[in-house]
């Protein structure tokens, strides 16, 4: 019975200690840093929340059709020390967001610097995590 009580405590140590592995996720491993994008679009929504925000947009393509874009920002917490908050970026707000594209070939990308609707930049706060390439003259 003890036996049988400690492989069974050690095993669900083992598991919980792997589920904040699988939660989160490496730049790397969803984005490419080969493929730098600027975005400049209307916000539609912005999700607010923890691991990372997320701020959907509509931007205008050259063909002048209009693609709906998710982008992956900061943890709120390190936004929020920022001086963000989770009205910074209004529903209709137009933002240009400069990025990289997932490597899955969506609409998707890791936000590095976002120029708000009043001129100002501010870091996004997620792509200088371990694993993401270094800002290419961006504050």
């Amino acid at each position: 019975m003890r036996a049988t009580f400690g492989v069974s405590a050690a095993v669900l140590g083992f598991l919980s200690l792997a589920v904040p592995v699988v939660a989160h996720h490496s730049f790397a491993a969803e984005f490419d840093a080969t493929k730098p994008v600027t975005l400049k679009g209307a916000v539609t929504r912005v999700e607010f929340r923890n691991p990372h925000i997320w701020v959907y947009l509509d931007v205008k393509g050259d063909d002048g059709k209009v693609a709906a874009w998710q982008c992956e920002g900061g943890a709120p917490n390190a936004l929020a020390r920022q001086g963000w908050n989770r009205n910074t970026l209004g529903i209709g707000a137009e933002v240009i967001i400069d990025g990289f594209k997932a490597k899955d070939g969506t609409n998707t990308c890791n936000a590095r610097v976002w120029r708000l609707p009043d001129g100002k930049t501010v870091f996004a706060g997620s792509a200088d995590s371990p694993g993401a390439p270094p800002a290419r003259g961006n504050p």
